[in-house]
């Protein structure tokens, strides 16, 4: 079994089908190797709920992690509960940070998300992946290699220093028409932010609509010059 301990860059190579792009297979060996030891943390925006719909045709019940910071948007928790009616076998973890949004303010002051927004990330998402991480083997994304420059080497399998695991990406090439494509396709529930000019969404003190229509991230953390929570 593929651990980060053993690593090495797999020499398994995954068929880029025209429909699913490599999804479905990359999940197929995923669950095969993992098992029960492979999360997936889920943002539950349209990516995410395009590989919830393609996890449940491979691992029905597979676990699900949602960070839940305590200041995401109501619609973001709304389309949550609609998900679990949804997929009822899956497993959805809603892991909150050790720190109280009070606690918080009461250690680091008052809306840290301004102030420091990289410390607030760390306390609110980092940490809470981080014990979450520790439990298990690996680890699946949403990543894709079209959503900024930062992302384009990302690979179906990687090793991940960050967190001392393997992250699995299996929805790397596809597009965002694809992702929509399929959305409507499948009748899938999503987040109506997302039809409100909000490519991204995270938490709603540090996500506003895309200013850059080339730009899927340029809502997120709006002048503060970081486009990244830090998870990746």
């Amino acid at each position: 079994m593929l651990t980060y301990q053993t690593w090495k860059q797999p020499s398994v190579e995954f068929e880029v089908d025209p429909v699913y792009k490599g999804a479905l297979e990359v999940l197929k060996w995923t669950y095969n190797h993992y098992g029960d030891e492979v999360v997936y943390a889920c943002s539950f925006g349209i990516e995410g709920i395009v590989l919830i719909d393609l996890i449940s045709k491979v691992k029905p019940q597979a676990t699900i992690v949602f960070l839940d910071t305590g200041v995401h948007f109501k619609e973001t928790y709304e389309i949550i509960e609609k998900v679990k009616k949804t997929y009822p076998e899956l497993t959805i973890h809603m892991k909150k940070p050790q720190l109280t949004l009070k606690e918080q303010a009461e250690a680091y002051g008052d809306k840290l998300w301004e102030t420091k927004p990289n410390q607030c990330c760390q306390i609110r998402k980092l940490d809470p992946l981080k014990e979450t991480l520790s439990k298990g083997q690996a680890w699946i994304s949403g990543l894709r290699r079209e959503q900024s420059p930062t992302r384009q080497h990302v690979e179906f399998i990687n090793r991940d220093d960050k967190f001392q695991s393997v992250k699995i990406c299996p929805l790397i090439h596809w597009t965002w028409k694809e992702i929509w494509r399929y959305t409507h396709k499948h009748n899938l529930s999503y987040n109506p932010l997302h039809d409100q000019g909000y490519p991204s969404i995270g938490c709603f003190h540090c996500t506003t609509p895309a200013i850059d229509v080339n730009d899927l991230r340029s809502g997120r953390w709006k002048g503060k010059g970081k486009t990244e929570c830090g998870l990746h």
